[in-house]
Order: structure tokens, then C-alpha cells, then sequence
């Protein structure tokens, strides 16, 4: 079962996304609320494994909230949706929150649904249109190009994403635990990133994942 609270500051957007959600059997709505103290408050009693967290929010947007909720509760899984996206946006939520999805509102049900799931297990959703508006954001196109990542490289990365431990891509790969160990530091300093998520956001960007 994935464990849902959902945030939104028009009750009628919570209460659209509760008809959509109720209808999944694995998928179940912990707490909702229209603030994001709220919310806060509600998820110090409840454990939650994805917040769907809406962006342009009086008092506490959904940046801040979602950068304190990285922070007391980094088990907590985030995805933003919003009427809005532009790349600078998406950018700052990936970047200093930490999200690990972002869906525009007029996104359909099953493609909610796929995302919340993707997210639950460890991996991450960005729809081709948000790709698009992060690209256009980067002034950093055609590093893939000039970083000279190899094959096995790409593949750590791919393996990377879906949260594999080191063990866990050795084995996958047939290699030894050191052997990855050299791959991740040559993939963080090649790409230029320092964690997973900045990693991931790269990877996305330039096409590597999907």
C-alpha cells in the first residue's frame, strides 16, 4: 500500500484528486490539508510515503514546504503539481527541495497514478513537457557530449536512479563493489553533480533516462 497526503489550498482540487485516487486499491489518502503548517503538523503524526504538494500557496508555498519536509522527513516523497512550468521553477524545487516528481495540473489520471507508483519505488517522474522546460532553463546544453561518459557509466547511472545500492549494481553489472565505487566518483565529477538528485536531474535533462 503507498501512503498519500495531498496538499492544496482549493479544496476542490484535493477533493478531485481524492475521486481520482480513491479508486486505486494500493494506493491509500493518509491526510490532506490546505496549508502548509497544516500539513506539517498532520505528517508529525501520520507517515506518509508521497506528498502530492501544490506550488503557489499563500502563506507557506510549496518550495518551502517542500524543503522542510526533505528536511524533518526525508522518507517522504514529493511531487509538486502546478499550473506552472517553467524550467526556473521546476529547477528550484529539484534543487533545493529535493522533489522527486512534478506534474501540471492538467495532467490525466493514469499518468498521476504511474507517477505516484514510479516515485513509491524509489524512482522519479518528469514528463516530457517539464524536461523540455528544464533543458530550455539549463545554459549547460551538450555536456553529455563533453562530460565522455562511457557505456558503463550510463549504466551505473540508469541503476543509480531506480536506488540501487553498490552491491546492488555489481551484481547487476557483474563487477566488483571498488569497481562501482570508481564509477559513481568519475560519474559525479565527469556530469558535475554532488548527489543523487542533482545526478538524476542531469540525467534527465540530457536524455540518458526517461
Amino acid at each position: 500500500m503507498i501512503y498519500i497526503g495531498i496538499i492544496d489550498d482549493h479544496q476542490i482540487v484535493i477533493d478531485g484528486l481524492t475521486a481520482l485516487l480513491n479508486n486505486q486499491c494500493d494506493i491509500s489518502i493518509v491526510c490532506t490539508a490546505n496549508n502548509g503548517k497544516e500539513m506539517l503538523a498532520l505528517l508529525a503524526d501520520n507517515k506518509i510515503d508521497v506528498l502530492l504538494t501544490d506550488v503557489m500557496m499563500p502563506q507557506m508555498n510549496g518550495l518551502e514546504l517542500a524543503e522542510l519536509v526533505s528536511i524533518m522527513y526525508p522518507s517522504t516523497k514529493i511531487i509538486a503539481l502546478s499550473m506552472n512550468g517553467e524550467g526556473v521553477i521546476i529547477d528550484q524545487l529539484i534543487n533545493k527541495a529535493s522533489i522527486s516528481g512534478y506534474l501540471l495540473k492538467q495532467s490525466n489520471a493514469n499518468e498521476l497514478v504511474l507517477a505516484i507508483k514510479k516515485i513509491a519505488n524509489g524512482g522519479q517522474y518528469f514528463p516530457e513537457s517539464i524536461l523540455d522546460a528544464l533543458e530550455a532553463h539549463s545554459s549547460n546544453k551538450n555536456i553529455v557530449e563533453a562530460a565522455h561518459l562511457t557505456q558503463r557509466e550510463i549504466e551505473v547511472i540508469s541503476l543509480m536512479e531506480k536506488d540501487f545500492s553498490n552491491k546492488q549494481i555489481a551484481d547487476n553489472l557483474n563487477i566488483a563493489v571498488r569497481t562501482v565505487e570508481t564509477h559513481r566518483k568519475n560519474i559525479f565529477r565527469k556530469t558535475g553533480t554532488n548527489n543523487l538528485l542533482s545526478l538524476v536531474k542531469w540525467a534527465y535533462e540530457h536524455k540518458l533516462l526517461s
